[in-house]
């Protein structure tokens, strides 16, 4: 049996306005070698930016991988470790009988913790951690690389941006 490479992801999203121009950021770590990601939307809120940034950082691994996810977005890192995001899946990503926000980008989310071993760490964002801030400017300057593509999903989903 194969051993899975063990992979660190560094995440941010940031938004000028909520909602306003947005942007994420992922930087992929294995060994000695890095992996920068980064995009933004016309439009969108900061919560959708954290988990694009996740998002996208698992879906550019091309084999099942162990990822340890660093990110400052306790939104992103409570709905997984506090069992929230289970629970919103198994109640048809409803919440007192409302549609659960940003429920299309937590359905894709969803569908990569199958693929990988997937653990979320907090850590504490504009505080000096190396990754954070590299990753806090890749995001806030793809937030500014205009035309910016419309997120779709923020009009069909994202203007209910209460917490969960």
């Amino acid at each position: 049996m194969d051993k899975l490479k063990e992979i660190y992801l560094y995440t941010d999203g940031a938004s000028s306005g909520n909602p306003g121009p947005g942007g994420y950021a992922a930087l992929l770590k294995y060994g000695n070698k890095e992996k920068k990601l980064s995009g933004g939307f016309k439009c969108t809120t900061n919560n959708r930016m954290e988990l694009m940034a996740v998002i996208v950082g698992l879906e550019a691994l091309k084999q099942k991988c162990r990822v340890k996810v660093f990110s400052d977005s306790s939104y992103v890192v409570n709905a997984v470790n506090k069992g929230w995001l289970l629970k919103w899946e198994k109640n048809n990503w409803k919440r007192k009988s409302k549609l659960v926000p940003n429920s299309d980008l937590w359905s894709r989310f969803s569908s990569l913790l199958i693929r990988h071993e997937v653990e979320f760490h907090w850590i504490r964002g504009h505080n000096g951690h190396p990754e954070n801030e590299i990753c806090d400017k890749m995001a806030v300057a793809a937030s500014k690389v205009f035309p910016l593509p419309d997120d779709t999903g923020y009009f069909a989903y994202g203007p209910l941006v209460e917490n969960p």
